[in-house]
């Protein structure tokens, strides 16, 4: 028999700097967001340029990832009223209580602001504080150095690097893998409170 799920059924909403992190919704299914999926800058590092998207499809995956026990989540500018401009995916492991986490900043306008850090560290911090697991992990590609700094400058630990685990762009690539327990979150942010 399957244990019950101790986990709550939504994701808390979160403000943090100029973003508002919430549970994906219809609402969020609109065209400039499947014009995302389908920009091959976009997805450069993604297995979703392997898929031509819908509206449809994109329903699809929000209507599957609504009936599972992981989170998808919205990320929506506030203060210029840009709305919505990426999402995180929390893909849970209920029975080890952890989670693996993925982001996309789509809005291309909006990349190197500094919005990714900050939704991905307000992601860990609610992961940790509130839904109470015990490590979260994330994987990228080799090339994709963007996402590797973010890992890092989280205070992720970079576990491994698997040797050509992609096809990328005509050529072999590895998988960059890494994690963090939530001991480890909760000293780097007791030394950056005392300090």
């Amino acid at each position: 028999m399957t244990p019950p799920n101790p986990f709550p059924d939504h994701f808390p909403e979160i403000l943090s700097g100029d973003l508002r992190i919430v549970e994906f919704s219809e609402s969020h299914l609109t065209p400039r967001y499947v014009s995302w999926l389908n920009d091959p800058e976009t997805v450069r590092f993604s297995e979703q340029r392997h898929r031509v998207h819908t509206i449809d499809s994109c329903r699809d995956y929000f209507v599957s990832q609504s009936a599972s026990n992981n989170y998808f989540l919205a990320i929506e500018e506030t203060s210029a009223g840009l709305g919505h401009i990426g999402n995180v995916g929390v893909t849970m492991d209920i029975h080890n209580h952890s989670a693996d986490i993925s982001i996309i900043i789509g809005e291309k306008q909006q990349r190197g602001r500094g919005f990714g850090l900050t939704a991905w560290n307000a992601v860990l911090n609610a992961c940790f504080d509130q839904l109470k697991l015990r490590i979260i992990t994330a994987g990228t590609m080799e090339p994709n150095h963007s996402m590797v700094r973010v890992f890092e400058k989280s205070g992720m630990i970079i576990e491994a690097v698997l040797s050509k685990r992609f096809l990328w762009e005509g050529s072999e690539t590895g998988m960059v893998l890494a994690s963090i327990h939530r001991c480890v979150f909760d000293a780097n942010h007791s030394e950056e409170q005392n300090s």
